[in-house]
């Protein structure tokens, strides 16, 4: 398996990497004069250990030893009687694609360089409701759901820490037959993609 610190960098990480150096200038931790020299590698990093190296020194959320702690301040309900999936990834890339059964529960998380994909669209799923529980801990961790169009994915549960989001625009309302995916968890940095789909049988 390849190191992911050989794997080569896209323009999407050099902007997030950019960006944590924006925040850096903003609280003191770097001078103007760092900040302009750091950029300057950031955008000539070829590979993810060159952009490592450029926040190896900045403390935060996916760079300490330690992950902070989940804000949760209760246990997540598991349904009952369920079988749960979890697909889980430090740094690695981990996928759930093609015709597979779709349980009532499932955990995605995703660490640093952590990149998780969740394909429904060519799945059997025989629930109304899914619940979806998420956990981004690092700067440059992603998490990507793909839906067919007329399901919906509802994200209002999901607490954004620091840099976390959500990007997700529903095209069209919940179909008949459609399903819902309620996200829930904590993004502490990172990205969450939602893409919907359209029915290509």
């Amino acid at each position: 398996m390849t190191d992911h610190r050989e794997v080569r960098a896209s323009d999407h990480d050099r902007d997030r990497v950019a960006e944590v150096l924006r925040v850096a200038v903003s609280e003191g931790r770097i001078s103007l004069e760092e900040l302009n020299e750091r950029v300057d590698r950031t955008y000539a990093a070829r590979t993810l250990g060159e952009l490592d190296d450029v926040v190896a020194d900045l403390p935060g959320p996916g760079l300490l030893s330690e992950p902070l702690p989940s804000p949760r301040t209760a246990p997540l309900p598991v349904p009952a009687g369920g079988d749960t999936l979890q697909l889980h990834t430090v740094s690695g890339r981990v996928t759930q694609v093609g015709r597979w059964s779709v349980p009532p529960y499932l955990s995605a998380k995703a660490g640093r360089w952590g990149k998780v994909k969740i394909d429904f669209t060519q799945a059997d799923c025989p629930h109304r409701e899914v619940l979806l529980d998420i956990e981004i801990t690092s700067w440059f961790g992603d998490i990507v759901v793909v839906v067919p169009r007329g399901w919906v994915v509802r994200d209002e549960e999901v607490v954004r820490r620091w840099m976390g989001a959500v990007f997700n625009r529903p095209p069209v309302p919940l179909a008949p037959d459609g399903v819902t995916v309620r996200l829930t968890g904590y993004i502490q940095t990172g990205d969450v993609w939602v893409r919907y789909r359209r029915d290509t049988t």
